[in-house]
């Protein structure tokens, strides 16, 4: 504990607080998989100026601090919004894609993966070492790599709008990993250039009051069934924000909707209000605002429905996903990950044959309860 009170400059006392109330927890499970580190801690709340998902390592080549993703905000409305939070400024509209955010990272002699609360995730940190080379690190020893981790063989969020089957890392930041200070959006696409990285794509730089520009790229992206966009400055001095399509949004719905028991009211209604707003400012006709409708109506109502019947027929249910692990170590540590995480989860082996392919089935065990008990004559509180 007294590598992290120094790292943070807290006193070995306020750290000690900070574990017993659980802000601070444990970052990894030690093993020979992650030679490089010592201990870890992470951070699950935001504490001071350090975000939550913060991490501290001692690892074999002493202390190092990678912060937590700042929070960016969301707009409801284009305009005036956009003009408001970035004035004049020249802004990228780059597409906010479907996965989990990591921070690549390397420590001692070797990559790792940390996912967005803070945790050094053995899947993630396999396909890291898989499909990323370490170069970069040489040249730019106190960065990060800030990537959106993508495709079906996803442990958190399985996608199969980009057709890939496996897990790639698409750019999205590169942060200085105590300072959390980005390099601009020209710096990144230049190293990204030079050392091969997949970039997140940048539809198009334009200024913020290109209403008609920029409701062209959402379109497009809605079209495609992409998540949406991420505003940011050109020049990184103004913090980003984000704004998701409908067909991001009625996804989500769709997904919530199916394991309702597991995800608070908040989670839907925010996505139904930042419907209602779109719809009001992209002044749509009747025949569009009637198409909405029926699209949120069937996101709701399809995945519970779908649930219920499960249910109502003796079944469990899970959510799935197939993963692919090159060895059985980092498939047995990940397990033990799964378990850190408190997730209930089943295993089943699919192929063996090269990789190892594995299906996760994730019981979402408050959705079970509730439907059986509501079908067994429980009343709703």
């Amino acid at each position: 504990m007294n590598f992290v009170a120094k790292a943070l400059n807290l006193s070995i006392s306020a750290a000690e607080r900070l574990e017993e109330r659980n802000i601070l927890r444990k970052a990894i499970i030690k093993h020979p998989f992650f030679p490089d580190v010592i201990e870890a801690f992470r951070l699950d709340k935001k504490f001071g100026f350090y975000e939550d998902g913060t991490v501290v390592v001692k690892a074999t080549d002493g202390v190092r601090v990678f912060r937590g993703f700042p929070k960016i905000r969301r707009a409801l409305v284009l305009n005036p919004t956009l003009k408001k939070h970035f004035g004049d400024r020249e802004i990228a509209l780059e597409e906010k894609m479907n996965g989990y955010n990591v921070r690549v990272v390397k420590i001692g002699e070797n990559l790792y993966g940390i996912t967005r609360r803070g945790l050094i995730c053995p899947y993630t940190t396999e396909k890291a070492r898989e499909s990323i080379e370490s170069d970069f690190f040489e040249d730019y020893p106190d960065y990060m790599l800030c990537c959106e981790a993508v495709g079906l063989a996803s442990p958190y969020v399985p996608n199969e709008v980009y057709g890939i089957e496996g897990l790639d890392f698409f750019l999205f930041d590169i942060r200085n990993s105590r300072t959390n200070e980005s390099l601009s959006v020209r710096e990144k696409e230049e190293i990204a250039e030079s050392y091969g990285f997949r970039m997140a794509r940048v539809y198009l730089t334009t200024h913020p009051d290109d209403f008609n520009g920029i409701k062209e790229v959402i379109d497009e992206l809605n079209s495609n069934r992409r998540e949406g966009v991420v505003f940011k400055d050109i020049e990184m001095k103004v913090d980003p924000l984000k704004y998701t399509t409908s067909s991001a949004n009625t996804s989500d719905l769709h997904y919530a909707f199916r394991y309702f028991g597991e995800y608070a009211r908040d989670f839907m209604l925010a996505r139904i209000v930042r419907e209602a707003f779109q719809s009001f400012e992209f002044h749509e006709s009747c025949e569009e605002f009637n198409e909405r409708c029926l699209r949120l109506g069937k996101a709701i109502l399809e995945p519970m429905i779908s649930s219920i019947r499960e249910c109502s027929e003796g079944k469990t249910i899970y959510d799935e996903s197939v993963l692919v692990f090159s060895s059985h170590e980092v498939l047995e540590l990940f397990k033990q990950h799964l378990r850190l995480l408190g997730v209930d989860f089943k295993v089943e082996i699919l192929d063996e044959n090269g990789e190892i392919r594995v299906k996760f089935k994730r019981v979402m065990r408050s959705t079970n309860d509730r439907i059986r008990g509501i079908l067994n004559g429980s009343t709703w509180r």
